[in-house]
């Protein structure tokens, strides 16, 4: 009870460790934020509790502050990632004394701001669509800028790392005095552990995280298996979101520019078109058409141009273009010819169709173009209403979606890895290493170093509650008589198992051998019975029901679907010609009489399981889907699953096989009987997965020939 005492006031102590840093982050960058001071004061929390007590609360630490900040700027989510990476590495430099040397604290501080200098000012670049931000750096990006010689990209990076420079600086001061103070004791108590064993010490650590094995270690294997699946879900998601958006986008854009050419189609008098371009005289009409064209183009920042063509068989005639930045616009009357671009386009544009906007990278760009026709009062399409909108922005926002969704995954990313990691760590790798180290220590050589080396596995202490403590338990207690004692059982019934299919067969053969016209039957029925079971399984029909003891069950019990021909006589089961009706009742008595042979025999044995469906088979194997079938007339799944199965092994191969009374089939006509009988006389689904594996039936049906 003590234990768990002090386990508890442990686990309240960092608890609210880990909340005062959280507050400290957000005290320390709301205070500059108040001073309007150009630094963020966000991460001094975060490097005290990574390098006390690791880099899981770190992270974690890191990304409360993001979330908590985020009620100020929600932007703040996708630099989360910033401070899982600074968590990171706060924590790997504690670990190697970093923070103990004033030389070494130094150079974390380059580290640090490059982290959050030149990562988060690729970020912010990306981010922002390749211009300029609106964040702390953005008024010193802009001043870089005036002189000239820096890009945009340049004059953001410089001006984040330089602000970043300072910001760490201070922040690693703040951290190292914070640092300093706290005792040695109380934080090694604030050690963020989670043994599930004696704790070990660092070299013992150090020894079983390179512990030597013949490959990949299962540390770099359960890295390698989250980092894959977490990648895979991460690409595949984020290409579904980015097509998504990227679709929405150009849909959007294809919105935009359809209301914008429509609504300047009503802004033309149809009836003046004509007029305007023989006489090319801008009269106040024109001006006041032109105004309202300009009015229309303001409504929408997204259009690049607006104009209106008549389009003839020659080219384009413009009657209005309004000027664009950086480009005027032509005259009325101009002539503009054709761009190749437009070639698919052309015949219905000069018969005045309306046609859906386009995609086009020609002369003037890559565009999306709507052409709106406007008609005059006789029907006629005197002129198009044009409207451009520029592509590259789709790419440019494209971009900074996908950056903001992968800067958000590689953020969760390090986190859920660095907790799995920490969870392997303590509840497998280092519980499975200290066995691994105590077992090599174990020696044999006297009585003394038997007793040495099980105290020495006694003192591991493991208590993972799993497995591993299972394993554990067993080694300790040396349980290798036992695991002998299991393996010779599992002989014992493998032979068994043996015996009982063998006995199987031999009775089958006996009463086969009486029957001169069915040849090896049972052999490739129970062949044909695999198969379709395994098709089942694969196409997930009946899941609950075909387990492996039920699919063995079937397949062993297979041969015995004929074992009441036995009661039969020689007379009618061997004659060559058609039975009489009366013939064929008595040779439709062997499902009953199976049936009353395989409940003898499970009268006889306790464990009776595998011959349930060896009489299900013997009974039921006649029945018909649509219930006229025999012994009993059932229907649908009345009957049993597995004599519904053989239903249509046993039919295909009595048609596929030579008999004295009769020649083989085609297998083409065979499975065109069991097709015109699905509904009828066999069940329709597995009816349908057996004629989807024709091949394999074929093939089954060939290897036995070939055998006989």
């Amino acid at each position: 009870m003590e234990g768990k005492k002090i386990s508890s006031k442990r686990v309240l102590i960092m608890f609210l460790f880990f909340v005062g840093a959280v507050v400290l982050n957000i005290v320390f960058n709301r205070s500059v934020g108040a001073f309007g001071l150009p630094i963020f004061l966000d991460n001094v929390g975060t490097i005290l509790v990574a390098a006390i007590s690791g880099y899981v609360p770190g992270i974690m630490v890191g990304y409360i502050t993001n979330i908590a900040n985020m009620s100020g700027n929600p932007e703040n989510a996708y630099y989360a990632v910033i401070s899982a990476l600074i968590s990171v590495a706060a924590a790997f430099m504690a670990r190697r004394g970093f923070f103990e040397s004033g030389k070494k604290t130094v150079l974390s501080i380059p580290i640090f701001a490059f982290l959050g200098g030149v990562i988060g000012s690729l970020l912010t670049y990306m981010m922002y669509g390749f211009g300029m931000g609106e964040g702390i750096s953005a008024p010193f990006a802009k001043v870089l800028l005036e002189d000239g010689k820096l890009s945009v990209f340049q004059a953001q990076l410089v001006s984040d790392v330089v602000i970043d420079l300072i910001d760490k600086t201070i922040t690693v001061i703040i951290f190292i005095i914070i640092y300093k103070l706290i005792p040695k004791r109380v934080k090694n108590y604030l050690a963020f552990t989670g043994w599930r064993q004696t704790p070990m010490s660092e070299k013992e650590k150090a020894a079983a995280k390179h512990n030597s094995t013949r490959s990949m270690s299962l540390r770099v294997k359960i890295i390698l298996i989250i980092s894959l699946i977490m990648i895979f879900v991460a690409v595949v998601t984020t290409a579904i979101s980015y097509l998504l958006y990227k679709n929405y986008a150009i849909d959007s854009y294809k919105h935009t520019c359809k209301n914008v050419s429509a609504l300047s189609a009503t802004c033309i008098d149809p009836e003046k078109v004509e007029h305007w371009l023989e006489t090319g005289v801008k009269d106040e009409d024109y001006y006041e058409t032109e105004e309202k064209l300009r009015i229309v183009r303001e409504s929408s920042e997204d259009i690049e141009y607006l104009y209106i063509y008549q389009i003839r068989e020659d080219g384009c005639y413009v009657v209005f273009d309004l000027d664009s930045e950086g480009l005027e616009g032509e005259e009325l009357g101009d002539f503009v010819p054709f761009d190749e671009s437009f070639s698919k386009y052309l015949p219905a544009l000069i018969k005045g169709e309306d046609i859906e906007p386009m995609i086009t990278d020609d002369t003037y760009g890559h565009l999306l173009t709507d052409y709106h026709p406007v008609y005059n009062s006789e029907g006629k399409c005197v002129c198009y209403a044009c409207a451009d909108i520029q592509m590259s922005q789709v790419r440019i926002n494209s971009i900074s979606f996908i950056t903001k969704i992968g800067s958000l995954f590689i953020g969760f990313f390090i986190l859920i890895l660095a907790v799995c990691i920490w969870l392997a760590d303590y509840n497998l790798l280092y519980p499975l290493n200290s066995i691994t180290l105590s077992a090599r220590k174990f020696a044999y050589d006297s009585e003394e170093s038997i007793d040495v080396g099980v105290e020495r596995i006694k003192k591991l202490k493991i208590h993972t509650g799993d497995e591993i403590e299972n394993l554990y338990e067993s080694m300790s207690k040396t349980l290798a008589e036992t695991a002998g004692y299991i393996d010779d059982v599992r002989e014992k019934g493998e032979e068994i198992a043996l015996i009982q299919n063998g006995l199987i067969f031999v009775l089958a053969d006996m009463v086969e051998s009486r029957d001169k016209n069915t040849g090896d039957h049972i052999r490739k029925t129970a062949a044909y019975v695999d198969l379709i079971l395994r098709k089942m399984k694969e196409s997930g029909k009946y899941d609950d029901i075909l387990t492996k003891e039920y699919m063995e069950d079937v397949v062993s019990s297979a041969p015995l679907h004929d074992v009441g021909k036995i009661k039969v006589s020689d007379v009618i089961l061997n004659k060559p010609g058609k039975l009489t009706d009366e013939e064929f009742e008595i040779m439709k008595t062997h499902t009953t009489a199976g049936e009353e042979i395989i409940n003898r025999a499970m009268a006889l044995v306790s464990d009776s399981d595998y011959l349930k469906e060896a009489k299900n088979l013997a009974t039921y194997h006649h029945e018909k889907w649509n219930g006229s079938g025999y012994p009993c007339g059932l229907k649908g799944e009345e009957i049993p699953l597995s004599a519904r199965i053989m239903a249509i092994a046993d039919v295909f191969d009595a048609l596929v096989s030579r008999r004295s009374y009769k020649e083989p089939f085609t297998y083409e006509k065979a499975f065109e009987i069991i097709e015109e009988g699905a509904g009828q006389h066999f069940d329709p689904e597995i009816a349908k997965l057996f004629l989807a594996s024709k091949e394999e039936a074929i093939e089954i049906a060939e290897k036995h020939m070939e055998d006989s």
